[in-house]
């Protein structure tokens, strides 16, 4: 099992801070896996066993304390209050008004409480206005490459490895299945992505049809790393079918999407105006293996958008928030605004051996006129500065 330092880190830093803990993040993306492995830590502190709690709602024996009034008073019945005890409510979403669960237990002060969902559900309604100020979310995703390599440890060649990553699954289950097969590893993404479909969207928001849905998701997979708006996507699907999809109906998909973690959206945002825009997204898949189920992709097919991919979740990782930039008519990949007055900017290529890829992709960044660092990243060998912009291999950046 591959131990998740980036998350466990944010966890250790968190542990007995008076916020709640939200785990986020898509099925399967190895959530409980990192609170279980949290709790393996707090027991070789010498945390008491039976001062950490942990239930998983999707486990059978769980299922009858889905009321949350009777699994606060089962809770209460085992908190003493003069020990410490650490809660963790993995998939809390399935316990009815869990927001008044979770807010009842934080003002417990002998309470440190952690709780994971799969949905964004979890932090958009009644529990965030109700926890303002008082939640820390953690977004947890498929494996970083980095990650991806430990778990394949065996393999030496990075690049070769680095291509493996662009094209197949990096859900933890998922890598440990592709040592059996390529077909197993479709059927379970597959599996995800229908559970994902039919329970966290359709079912949830009552969808009558569910086949436009997958219309939108397969232009939009096919899609990666273009801009795209709610308008363009109805016009392009209904010029394919013959068949009208409105633009509202698409601002919904795209919302429930989001909502599940699916996909991923990086606003634009206009380096000139200062000013977020509020047309002409992009948005990135959760994993890249979810291609694979699609008919549309090829193995090492579409590699500079894939590669784009991979660069937007680690910046993600990194911290900050991330923006699909504009500056006059130069596109910038992305940046990344990380604190107020700190910010870096991205363009990403698979390579710039040809000189009118080169001359584009430096000039989008010396169109730039402030200070803030800038990076080129590729897959070419050399790491140089030119003219202050960074460029670096993209496989050592990851890796780093």
């Amino acid at each position: 099992m591959i131990k998740r330092h980036h998350y466990l880190n944010s966890l250790r830093q968190l542990k007995d801070q008076n916020l709640i803990k939200v785990i986020t993040g898509i099925r399967r993306s190895g959530k409980s896996t990192l609170l279980g492995a949290f709790k393996n830590e707090l027991l070789s502190e010498g945390i008491a066993a039976e001062n950490i709690i942990f239930l998983n709602f999707e486990e059978r024996e769980n299922l009858h304390l889905t009321d949350w009034i009777k699994l606060y008073d089962e809770i209460m019945s085992i908190v003493r209050p003069d020990q410490k005890y650490y809660i963790f409510l993995d998939e809390v979403q399935l316990v009815e008004s869990f927001e008044k669960l979770v807010g009842s237990l934080f003002t417990k002060k002998n309470i440190d409480l952690y709780i994971t969902g799969s949905n964004a559900y979890l932090l958009s309604g009644e529990l965030a206005t109700l926890l303002t100020g008082r939640y820390i979310a953690i977004n947890v995703q498929p494996y970083s490459f980095k990650e991806f390599a430990q778990a394949n440890n065996e393999e030496n060649n990075t690049e070769l490895l680095f291509r493996k990553y662009m094209n197949s699954s990096s859900f933890p289950e998922a890598v440990t299945l592709a040592k059996q097969g390529d077909e197993l590893v479709n059927d379970y993404i597959q599996s995800i992505y229908d559970t994902v479909i039919i329970k966290d969207i359709a079912n949830r928001y009552k969808l009558r049809n569910i086949h436009n849905l997958h219309r939108v998701i397969s232009f939009l997979f096919d899609s990666v790393g273009s801009n795209v708006s709610s308008t363009n996507i109805a016009e392009a699907l209904g010029k394919a079918s013959k068949k009208n999809l409105s633009h509202n109906t698409v601002i919904k998909y795209l919302n429930y999407l989001t909502q599940a973690y699916i996909l991923y959206a990086a606003p634009r945002y206009d380096v000139k105006g200062k000013e977020q825009l509020t047309t002409n997204e992009k948005y990135y898949m959760v994993d890249l293996g979810l291609k694979n189920i699609t008919t549309s992709n090829k193995y090492d097919a579409d590699l500079g958008h894939k590669l784009e991919n991979v660069v937007y979740f680690e910046l993600l990782r990194k911290g900050g928030r991330v923006y699909a930039g504009k500056n006059s008519d130069k596109e910038i990949d992305f940046i990344v605004q990380k604190t107020k007055n700190e910010r870096e900017y991205y363009q990403v290529a698979y390579t710039t051996a040809d000189e009118k890829t080169f001359e584009r992709e430096f000039s989008a960044l010396r169109s730039i006129r402030d200070n803030y660092p800038k990076y080129l990243l590729t897959l070419d060998y050399d790491n140089s500065n030119i003219n202050g912009i960074q460029k670096l291999n993209v496989i050592d950046w990851l890796l780093k």
